[in-house]
Order: structure tokens, then sequence, then C-alpha cells
């Protein structure tokens, strides 16, 4: 047993409930926070009161923190420029770093607490990120991007669990039962629908432009280059033509994309900015994830400063920029950076 502090943060879903759970039968004194990040209509009436409800079954306080300006200046802003510059973000990573192992750690600091936990599937081993045990429910890529420094003092209790036990030992605990069966929260919180329908409340995504081939021929039509992003093959027209194309290149300037076949999408290296990594090599063989549930391919990584060049010893499709790089030696995350 322990008396150590813990602040772990309850969304109001199954993973922090039955995380907080845990926490507490080891003895941990817990606290809970619930992060009011956007103001998604009937989002936060639904989510805080589900964490409400946990909070008080499981015998823990609950901080409301509002983090609605912090979200939209570090997470939602970027989002809405990224797609405007043609690229294609990845605003989960970023909310991370920023928000729930950033501004949620100083708020731990705040109340003396010894440790954040969250919900999620992902382990460490003070040093270095690693994978969860159920692959199916991994999220270590999205996590590439928080402060190395932090992880000895980050706990998450759901890295050894596949979702059925979290769920089953949900539905266990009296007053709970709903907790197992209620609908899993959208992959990007904030988007409700497509991520264009939040684009259209800053910026004028429906703007018809043209379709370029390869040879920068005029073949089409498009409805805004915002609506794509590398590797979509529907929403546009090829005059003639009788095999599948696909998003090659979007030129935001011109308001054009550029289109071509399957093997135009292979990539055989990607430059990365803005490096992030958990131990101090600088070139080294590794395998990359460059697009989350995708399977890691081998590569050999050279970092110069920030910057990284990466070879890919064997292609892949559809590599898009502003999407995050994430480089694993086996299950170890040891870094990864930004997809130029």
């Amino acid at each position: 047993m322990t008396n150590k502090k813990v602040l772990i943060g309850m969304s109001g879903g199954v993973d922090s409930t039955v995380s907080t759970m845990f926490l507490k039968d080891q003895g941990y004194d817990v606290e809970g926070v619930y992060m009011k990040l956007h103001s998604k209509p009937g989002y936060h009436e639904i989510h805080l009161e589900r964490a409400k409800k946990a909070a008080a079954n499981v015998g823990v306080k609950l901080h409301v923190l509002d983090l609605e300006e912090t979200f939209k200046q570090k997470v939602v802003d970027p989002f809405i420029q990224t797609y405007k510059d043609g690229l294609t973000p990845n605003p989960c990573a970023m909310c991370n770093r920023n928000l729930k192992f950033g501004e949620m750690l100083k708020f731990a600091d705040s109340i003396g607490a010894d440790f954040l936990a969250t919900g999620h599937y992902i382990k460490h081993d003070g040093k270095y990120l690693l994978q969860a045990d159920d692959d199916t429910k991994d999220q270590s890529y999205f996590l590439f991007y928080i402060d190395p420094k932090i992880v000895p003092r980050l706990i998450f209790p759901l890295g050894e669990m596949k979702k059925t036990e979290v769920k089953k030992r949900a539905s266990a605990v009296k007053g709970l039962e709903s907790f197992a069966i209620q609908a899993e929260s959208s992959e990007i919180c904030f988007v409700e629908t497509t991520y264009t329908d939040v684009l259209k409340d800053f910026v004028d995504v429906d703007n018809v432009g043209e379709v370029l081939d390869m040879d920068g021929n005029v073949v089409g039509e498009h409805k805004g280059y915002m609506h794509y992003t590398i590797g979509k093959r529907k929403g546009f027209s090829v005059h003639g033509a009788h095999v599948p194309h696909y998003v090659v290149e979007i030129k935001p300037k011109t308001n054009q994309i550029v289109v071509g076949l399957k093997k135009d999408l292979e990539v055989n290296s990607v430059e990365l900015e803005n490096i992030n990594m958990f131990d101090e090599r600088k070139e080294f063989d590794s395998s990359v994830k460059l697009r989350y549930r995708t399977i890691a391919v081998p590569c050999h990584v050279v970092i110069d400063g920030t910057s990284a060049k990466v070879e890919l010893k064997e292609p892949v499709l559809g590599v898009a920029s502003g999407q995050a790089a994430v480089f694993y030696d086996d299950d170890k995350l040891v870094g990864g950076g930004w997809i130029k």
C-alpha cells in the first residue's frame, strides 16, 4: 500500500473510471480532474455528469478544469491552420503534449500530487513509453510528443489489460454497469461529424478547383482542397479515367490537387521536423509508423538538430505531411517527429 498522491484525468468514460478504481485499490490517495476543452453542444453536459457519477461511486474528489481557451490556442487553431496549409493535422498528439500531459500535470503539481494517471492504453519503464498489451487499443503513437522528462511521474493502469477486461470490471461494480456499455467517444473530441464541418466555421472549404495529373495537366474538378488528404480516392473528377486515381499532392496556394495512380503514392523516404526523442541517439535503425493503425516498417534514421531524414526499407503508400512519424524498437517507443 502507498500514501502517494495521484491525480487522474477523468473523462466520464469506462477507461478512466476503471483506472481510478485500480488506483484506489492499490492504496493511492486519488483525486480526479475533468478537463473542459471545448464547447461542442451537449458534449460536456453528458461527459461531466458521467465523470461526477464515477468519482462519487469510486469515492474520489473531482476537480473541473476549464481549459477551453488554452485548447483553442494549442490544438484547435493549429488544426485549422494545418488544413489551410494543405497538410493533415494530428490534434490528439498536440493535445496530449500541451493539455493532458502539460496543463493537467501543472494542476497535479498545484495540488501536491506525486503522479499523473490517465486511462490511455500504454505502458512505460521509467524512461521509454511502451506499447500496450492490447495492440488493438494501443495509444502510444499519440503520446510520442510528450516531454520525456515527465515519464517517471506517469501511471497508466490499463497498459497490461485488454479492453474486454476493462468493460468486464466496470460491469461488475454496482452503479457503474452503464459505463461498460456506453458508446466510445469519437477519436477527435471536438469533431462531431467530419473535420470539414469544424473548418466551415472558420474558412471557406467549398471552393471548386482544378484537378491536375502528374504532368500538371488539368484533368478534372474538385470541391475545395481542404476536403482532401493524401491517398483519398473519391470526391473529385478525372475526365476519361478508367482506373482509380488518388490524391498525391495538395496545392493550397492555387486550390489545386494532384492525382495519380496507386503506385504514385509510394514513398521511400521522409523528412521530419520538431523531433522528440526519449534518448540521445542520432543515427539508428528502427521501425517507424507513419500513421495511426498502420504497420511499422523498417527504417534508417539520421537526426540533425531538430530535423531528421528517414530512409524506409520498404515503400509506404499515402504518406501525409503534418502527420506523425513514430520510431519503435520492438514495443519500445524511442521518439518521433512531424512529417514535412
